[in-house]
């Protein structure tokens, strides 16, 4: 870390100049070579997996996604010849825009299925030659040009399905914007100076712009969903603006201490830079955990993440002390230091001013509160346990599910087409299951119209498609309409109990292979899958950063403490995820429906919130140990780790949550979501964990929180994280105890 932080500042000129370079560069290639995003949900073993892999080799026709063209006549009925005239057009124009295979009209025969009993509103169908995640995200625009081009009085036309919802898009709204003014207005009123609160921003800026640029050149290589830019935007900016605020904290304390601005910057390094470079390794060690879901689609947003805090972090660590040599000493003004939580401490005349020469005013109002809780630690642990407590019941009640076009927004194609078709024909009709049966010979047909018979009688099916034949007479494929929504339980317990049920007993006797498939049961396998790695999940995550900080802190307390409040952090998140947006609680508010939870959010969710709440835990245990190494006194290391770290703790804390909640800004349910739950996690994590809980079982737990066996001591690495003065000040002293600290000065 020295190193690196000696020619940082050396060829601080270089380091600037070479990451406006390479962000430029990236940027300009990146846009050169477009971005391919592509969203894989690949689901190797489920029975969805299995009919979209059979249709592609006996039935190609068939194996694409199916959208849906829903019209409604004011006045009159779908019969009418204006209408008729008009629609009949418009379906021949949309067989000829690219990817379409074939398009089904109500009024061809065998269509009377897709229209209303009233005969008001029809729809038809459109076969793409591939799953959407697998066509351009353009592909679906010509279809809506068509529909606008539609001039008739009284007819109202709408396109839904999942090629229609890639191609009218997203939008993430000001997010970006208002989340970094908000970094700025808190950053100002944390630092008072606006070079200060800029250093963070613009650190932050070149490592998001390279990220971004990464990621879209990333897209050329591997599957990367849409929506994983976003995603990265908002972890890194969050993280990125972090990381620069805590060394730049430390900075400006030491330069009280020294007046030396480059010894200022490498004490800073050598501190809260080993603490960044830790943090920034348990974020990333929990969004590699998303390999271990064995789920494709989350493997891209795990790599935009990842390559999101990676740079951000590299950011941090080169081009912000190359930054503080050049023009730190016009952040700190003494004045103004007087006034602020530190103070230097008093010197005897020649004796040399050291690192620990700057400590915390005694009075200030973070030690006051580290010593309320210091002096009432029972019932302030109890209390703050039982709050996390209370917001972790919900999760019990969690539903993962994917959300249907019910909760698009308002005005868009798909939102209409989902209302225009539950009115007509009731809700299912948007996730129509796709019942696919590879027959015993070809064409041999005669077991279908059993098959038929007992899917069309089955509860919560209310109509049910004619079969249709593949070429070469070897699959025969029919739709299944549910009388329940796509996101709905019941459709849920409609699919169990086709494949369960239904369906095995008439296979089994007519030899036939019948898989039950399509969008929504691809769905529903997707958070079956999901729901069932998420113990793995979390488990590798937990003992892998459990290890690491073992080993990093030296203490067998600390990476308990950190699992399982971590774990509360997360849960209580979640649970306040599931009242607002499964249950409704303030849901119009907020402007989402009720609705369950997206599979993928948890997961995500878990990953970011977990290496975000590690964040949290480097910086102030770290802080912690380095008195607890210093002073030999664990109550005064905890009061004077809260004293050091709680305003900045805070600061940061309220950075993340503006940064994630301007994602509220935008029309996207997920995003809204995820940006919902990170900022619930932050602030539970920051204002009741680090800043009640943690110090509370600190203090309970005392010197007994930094005792390690001998044995045990012995056999492991040793990691310096205190920083060079700190070590220096320990190796100085002599040992007892079981409390063991003989590392060497530096790693």
């Amino acid at each position: 870390m020295l190193k690196v932080t000696r020619w940082c500042i050396a060829h601080r000129r270089r380091v600037f100049i070479a990451w406006v370079a390479i962000a430029i560069l990236t940027t300009v290639l990146a846009s050169a070579a477009g971005r391919n995003y592509a969203t894989n949900f690949s689901l190797p073993g489920t029975e969805s997996q299995r009919a979209l892999d059979l249709l592609k080799k006996e039935f190609p026709a068939q194996s694409g996604d199916v959208d849906t063209i829903v019209f409604h006549t004011a006045s009159g009925t779908v019969d009418d010849p204006p209408v008729k005239d008009a629609m009949t057009k418009l379906l021949a124009q949309v067989h000829s825009v690219p990817h379409v295979v074939s398009v089904r009209s109500p009024y061809d025969p065998g269509g009377e299925v897709q229209v209303s009993h009233d005969r008001r509103t029809a729809f038809a169908t459109i076969n793409w030659s591939k799953p959407a995640n697998l066509l351009p995200n353009a592909a679906g625009k010509p279809v809506l040009a068509e529909i606008d081009a539609v001039q008739v009085p009284g007819l109202k036309i709408a396109a839904g399905g999942q090629v229609i919802e890639n191609a009218e898009g997203f939008t993430v709204g000001p997010a970006t914007l208002i989340g970094g003014i908000a970094a700025l207005v808190i950053l100002l009123f944390t630092f008072g100076s606006l070079i200060a609160a800029g250093m963070p921003l613009i650190t932050a800026g070149l490592g998001l712009i390279t990220g971004v640029a990464l990621i879209g050149l990333a897209t050329h290589v591997t599957s990367i969903p849409n929506v994983s830019t976003d995603l990265a935007l908002m972890i890194g900016l969050g993280v990125g603006v972090d990381y620069a605020l805590f060394i730049v904290t430390r900075f400006r304390e030491n330069y009280l201490a020294f007046g030396d601005v480059q010894r200022s910057v490498i004490e800073a390094m050598d501190t809260s830079g080993r603490a960044i470079l830790l943090a920034g390794t348990t974020v990333v060690i929990a969004l590699l955990g998303m390999f271990a879901t064995g789920v494709s689609f989350m493997y891209g947003l795990s790599i935009a993440s990842i390559l999101a805090v990676l740079l951000t972090l590299a950011a941090s660590l080169t081009v912000l002390p190359a930054m503080l040599s050049r023009w730190g000493h016009r952040i700190v003004r003494t004045r103004s230091s007087r006034r602020g939580m530190f103070r230097r401490r008093g010197a005897a005349a020649g004796e040399e001013v050291g690192a620990d020469a700057v400590t915390v005013q005694s009075r200030s109002r973070w030690r006051e509160w580290s010593r309320t809780v210091q002096s009432r630690p029972w019932p302030l642990a109890l209390l703050s346990l039982g709050v996390m407590l209370a917001l972790l019941l919900p999760v019990f009640a969690l539903r993962l599910e994917s959300s249907d076009a019910g909760n698009d927004p308002a005005n868009t194609s798909t939102r209409d087409a989902f209302d225009l078709l539950a009115q007509g024909f009731g809700p299912g009709f948007n996730g129509p299951l796709l019942l696919v049966a590879e027959l015993p010979a070809p064409n041999q047909t005669s077991g279908l119209p059993a098959l038929q018979a007992a899917v069309r009688q089955t509860s919560n099916v209310v109509a049910v498609t004619p079969a249709r034949t593949s070429p070469a007479g070897n699959v025969a494929v029919f739709e299944a309409y549910p009388g329940s929504a796509p996101q709905a339980a019941a459709t849920t317990d409609l699919v169990n109990d086709l494949r369960h049920n239904v369906v095995p007993p008439i296979a089994h006797g007519s030899g036939m292979t019948v898989l039950v498939g399509g969008f929504t049961a691809g769905s529903i396998d997707f958070s079956h899958v999901l729901a069932n790695k998420l113990p793995l999940f979390i488990g590798i995550v937990v003992v892998l950063s459990a290890l690491l900080l073992f080993v990093i802190f030296r203490s067998i307390v600390i990476p308990i403490q950190a699992a399982l409040m971590n774990l509360l952090s997360i849960g209580g998140a979640i649970g306040v995820t599931v009242l607002v947006f499964q249950d409704g609680w303030l849901a119009s508010v907020i402007g989402v429906e009720k609705g369950p939870v997206e599979p993928w959010i948890p997961v995500l969710m878990f990953a970011v919130v977990f290496g975000l709440s590690m964040d949290y835990e480097v910086f102030l245990v770290s802080r912690v140990r380095e008195q607890w190494v210093r002073r030999r006194d664990a109550s005064e290391a905890v009061a004077d780790g809260i004293a050091f770290t709680g305003r900045v703790i805070t600061a940061a804390a309220a950075i993340m949550i503006c940064v994630f909640l301007s994602f509220m800004f935008g029309n996207e349910r997920v995003l809204k979501e995820f940006g919902f739950g990170l900022a619930a996690a932050v602030l539970l994590d920051a204002i009741v964990v680090r800043c009640v809980l943690l110090p509370a079982v600190l203090e309970l737990l005392g010197p007994t929180t930094w005792k390690l066996p001998r044995w045990l001591d012995a056999r492991l690495p040793h990691i310096n994280i205190e920083g060079s003065s700190a070590r220096g000040e320990l190796l100085d002293e002599p040992r007892t105890g079981d409390a063991v600290e003989r590392e060497p000065a530096q790693v």
